[in-house]
């Protein structure tokens, strides 16, 4: 019996699963962050280690027996370099780890838990971010930078712009378009503050960008509540996440879409608020024309599946996996009815 490992990795925690031939999970485990550019290759690559022999000796597979694959899809693995450079410290400091490895982004994971040919994945969780691959293996992505350059539509974007509404209402410099005082009472007990002075420590001396996204929760609720003000910041996100998609689908295969469809795989706690972004976001893909629909879903289970089908697809092993398991449908966003008419055509768009 041969088995087939995956990591879901993040900056703060991980998860692994290990499947056997038939595909079916024989142990799963929970570990550290594993994002390398934290804590140093060397490190990772402990930390990999020692997930899988906690999972190995709960599945009582030999501690001697290498998994045939190891799938590491893992928060800071964006780079192809320093992707070889974990691969190469797990080959040397644990030889009998795995026979092989299949190293790539979290948003690998994602994606592949979802499907086998690939699609987009769009994550709005603390920070944002929206990558396409292509059967051929070519990606794209639009975003990603972090909350100095990016983060557009993330519950950071969301936060953030609360407090700067706020802000700039009180200064008389841009007035709300909405009354503010439900969003700063928000503001005020989130960060523990009485005055706009306070805020200072929390954006620049303790700046905690988790801590400051989380907000978003609270906003949230107040905007089922009924707040104005904190339902147009959920809007304005459900654009600009809408406006990610729309950046990559010039790049979009027509292999992809020959099915008539492109998943998109929606990552991340913001869509947990889908029906206070729905509106906005779709009527910002209607001022495109889209030939085929947008299939938008959430996976049900731990990336950390897509992980192990990339590393047994890496070994060449055709692992089983049932997909209709690992997603549920959040919304579909039908085809435009007469692209050419809408002024679409193969010049200016490649699908």
């Amino acid at each position: 019996m041969r088995y087939f490992g995956g990591i879901e990795g993040g900056a703060t925690h991980s998860h692994l699963v290990i499947c056997d031939e038939s595909g079916e999970s024989v142990g799963t485990t929970s570990g550290l962050g594993t994002n390398h550019w934290g804590i140093g290759i060397p490190e990772c690559a402990r930390r990999i280690a020692d997930m899988v022999e906690r999972c190995k000796e709960e599945a009582k597979i030999p501690m001697d027996t290498p998994l045939a694959s190891l799938g590491l899809s893992l928060s800071g693995c964006e780079q192809e370099a320093t992707n070889r450079e974990l691969e190469q410290e797990l080959q040397n400091t644990f030889p009998n780890l795995s026979d092989s490895y299949a190293v790539s982004s979290d948003t690998m994971g994602s994606m592949f838990t979802a499907s086998s040919i690939g699609g987009i994945v769009l994550i709005s969780g603390t920070g944002s971010n929206c990558l396409l691959r292509n059967p051929d293996g070519s990606t794209a992505n639009c975003g990603g930078w972090g909350n100095f350059l990016g983060d557009e539509g993330s519950a950071w974007f969301i936060s953030h712009r609360s407090v700067k509404v706020v802000f700039d209402d009180m200064d008389n410099f841009k007035k709300s378009p909405y009354p503010i005082e439900k969003t700063w009472a928000l503001i005020k007990e989130h960060f523990s503050i009485e005055t706009r002075y306070d805020m200072l420590t929390h954006c620049y001396a303790r700046f905690d960008k988790p801590f400051f996204a989380n907000m978003c929760k609270k906003l949230a609720s107040s905007a089922e509540s009924g707040d104005k003000l904190a339902l147009s910041l959920f809007q304005e996100a459900g654009e600009h996440l809408a406006r990610m998609i729309k950046s990559l689908l010039p790049k979009v295969s027509k292999e992809l879409v020959k099915s008539g469809e492109l998943g998109v795989v929606c990552v991340g706690s913001v869509w947990s608020s889908w029906n206070l972004l729905q509106e906005a976001f779709t009527n910002e893909l209607t001022k495109m024309p889209i030939p085929y629909n947008l299939n938008l879903v959430r996976i049900t289970k731990s990336s950390a599946y897509g992980a192990c089908y990339l590393g047994a697809d890496n070994a060449q092993f055709d692992l089983p996996r049932n997909y209709a398991d690992n997603i549920t449908v959040l919304h579909t966003f039908p085809a435009s009815s007469n692209p050419l008419k809408n002024g679409m055509t193969n010049k200016t768009c490649d699908y």
